[in-house]
């Protein structure tokens, strides 16, 4: 079934996945690879044009959790190989990893000890550094220790610091160039291997055989007979979970939230310094700087600019929506005079300028900013959910993961009884997919210091 065919059309495959994202196409991809008839549907008019195309698409390892920081560690390994993981020649058609480190700044609130344990576990290179080092390292960097986050309007906000921080520093953290275009190459290689993509098609039902998913309907009126369905839909998964009237077994829920990312120009010399911190002598951006004591993070955007987004501190407004179709997708002057005076006071050399720029998205973010991996009560509907501002980096393993729950949940295995687990093929290590089940218990507060782009 193809856009434009009649209405009514119905037609089959043996595995839908709801959501053309980056997480979405990953996914259609590992399916296909298994010899599954895989369709993908969205409504929008492409790959990547939703929450996607607003990532900050950070490559690092920096979360609470083993799991966290496993996935993570893995994935970089293929997007450090990004031609082999997707089966296809290198050309300039293709994202790029830049691995241009990344640096914690190790705020009280910053996890550093307990993070700096589970790199030992996980064999991720990584450094400590002290203020000097971080000034030697970081030209035009102020070390000071100015948090916990304030308003911007808070007479605190300007106060001096009180003592310096050092930093956590891992060399093999990055960013990909252009999160759309990654996203385009996992649906390529996912079509390369059958896949087929819908698009400007709206699912309005979900249909059900003898208790478990038979299929979706769309707006046009056509069917989609499948006893798989994998619901990627980013900002959307939890309308198409109600959908589908599944989740009353979730004990973690996921909301849709309004995000600004901005862009400026990096301070002079910054953008274009040669990266003493890398093995190449290669000129490249500087590092990735996670900065949780004043509430922000940056990276190289390229040109001799910067992106700055937040790490969500609880002094800021949350802006939740009821429907992600209302989002403003335009910066406001409040959200980026604030982002952006707190990166100028780490980076004294930057300049604010007068005039909003950057992007804003929805994210889909689940209670304890962890994503949910798992099945439903549904027998054959699956969800890749609560994986905006954090799960970019681990798409190519998401896919990899939805594809081990559908192969063995639909053999027959008890994946809530005896959780499935992951090794690793590049870095050997284990990852028990537990760990995002959608009845996981989520301790009131718990985080997983995990926003970030």
């Amino acid at each position: 079934m193809r856009v434009g065919e009649p209405d009514a059309v119905q037609s089959g495959a043996d595995a839908v996945v709801v959501g053309a994202g980056v997480i979405g196409a990953a996914v259609a991809l590992e399916l296909a690879r298994t010899g599954r008839r895989v369709v993908v549907v969205d409504k929008s008019g492409g790959v990547g044009h939703g929450s996607t195309s607003a990532s900050s698409a950070i490559i690092r390892f920096n979360y609470s959790t083993w799991d966290g920081v496993a996935t993570a560690w893995e994935s970089q390994h293929c997007w450090a190989r990004w031609a082999q993981h997707l089966g296809t020649a290198r050309g300039s058609a293709l994202a790029a990893f830049r691995r241009t480190g990344a640096v914690l700044l190790d705020a009280p609130d910053s996890g550093t000890s307990e993070v700096i344990t589970l790199f030992e576990r996980a064999g991720v290179p990584y450094e400590c550094w002290d203020a000097a080092t971080l000034r030697s390292r970081i030209p035009g960097i102020d070390p000071g220790r100015y948090g916990p986050p304030k308003p911007l309007r808070d007479e605190a906000f300007f106060s001096g610091p009180e003592g310096e921080l050092g930093a956590l520093f891992t060399p093999d953290a990055g960013f990909v160039d252009d999160p759309q275009l990654a996203a385009q190459n996992l649906a390529d290689a996912a079509a390369g291997n059958g896949a087929r993509f819908l698009f400007h098609r709206k699912v309005v039902g979900v249909l059900r055989h003898d208790d478990r998913v038979s299929g979706i309907r769309l707006a046009d009126g056509s069917a989609i007979t499948t006893p798989v369905v994998i619901n990627a839909a980013g900002p959307w998964s939890g309308a198409f979970n109600r959908l589908a009237d599944v989740g009353a077994e979730f004990t973690v829920g996921v909301r849709p939230l309004r995000q600004e990312v901005h862009q400026v120009a990096a301070p002079a010399g910054q953008a274009e310094r040669a990266a003493s911190c890398r093995d190449s002598a290669e000129s490249v951006p500087g590092p990735v700087v996670a900065d949780v004591d004043l509430g922000t993070y940056l990276r190289p955007a390229g040109a001799g600019h910067l992106l700055i987004g937040s790490t969500l501190p609880a002094c800021d407004h949350m802006d939740w929506l009821d429907d992600p179709d209302t989002c403003n997708p335009h910066p406001t002057p409040a959200r980026f005079d604030t982002q952006v005076t707190r990166a100028a006071r780490r980076f004294p050399p930057l300049r604010i300028p007068n005039r909003p720029t950057g992007i804003a998205g929805v994210y889909d973010v689940a209670d304890d900013w962890s994503p949910i991996y798992d099945r439903t009560d549904l027998p054959g509907f699956y969800v890749a959910m609560g994986t905006s501002g954090n799960q970019f980096k681990n798409a190519p393993l998401v896919g990899r993961f939805l594809a081990t729950l559908v192969d063995r949940i639909e053999a027959g295995h008890d994946h809530d009884r005896d959780p499935l687990r992951y090794t690793g093929e590049h870095t050997g290590v284990v990852i028990d997919l537990g760990a995002f089940s959608r009845r996981r218990q989520v301790p009131e507060g718990a985080a997983s210091r995990s926003v970030m782009g």
